[in-house]
């Protein structure tokens, strides 16, 4: 079996305007992560059907199993202030304890679960747009092909 995940990468100036204001959104969001343990911050910005945009962030805690991911913080707040929403497109960016980083990096496999929930729970897939502060950007289609052997609510039957 041959598992491929279709990332296109683009620059920057490449984004459609909804795109970009997205990534602005989740960037300036950077600054509201609890990060104190790792100083790593990361940030996720959704864009809901309706044109709405809800921002999450990382929240670490000194008990570390107990922190959440920026992007699963974002996805709970949205189904908790609009129960049923869809959600078209995700950004997700970091900022690491040393700087500025200049390359994407992809959601952990837990988020990536959570992403494979949404999009079963909404019936739609969910677009991403991964970045650093600066350099260039992995666009996703689909935010389930990043676990392609996904364990779905339909496993459970």
């Amino acid at each position: 079996m041959n598992i491929h995940v279709p990332i296109v990468v683009v620059e920057r100036a490449e984004l459609s305007a909804s795109q970009h204001e997205l990534l602005e959104q989740a960037i300036g969001a950077l600054g509201h992560a609890h990060a104190p343990y790792s100083r790593f911050r990361v940030a996720a910005a959704v864009r809901l059907a309706d044109g709405q945009i809800v921002t999450g962030t990382n929240q670490e805690n000194a008990s570390y199993p107990i922190g959440i991911c920026a992007e699963r913080v974002a996805l709970s707040a949205v189904n908790s202030i609009a129960p049923g929403a869809r959600v078209l497109e995700m950004a997700v960016t970091y900022r690491p304890s040393n700087g500025t980083g200049h390359a994407p990096l992809a959601p952990c496999g837990m988020c990536r679960q959570a992403l494979v929930e949404q999009h079963v729970r909404q019936n739609a897939a969910l677009g991403l747009v991964l970045a650093a502060e600066s350099g260039p950007v992995w666009l996703v289609e689909s935010a389930s092909d990043l676990l392609p052997l996904a364990f779905t609510p339909s496993d459970l039957d």
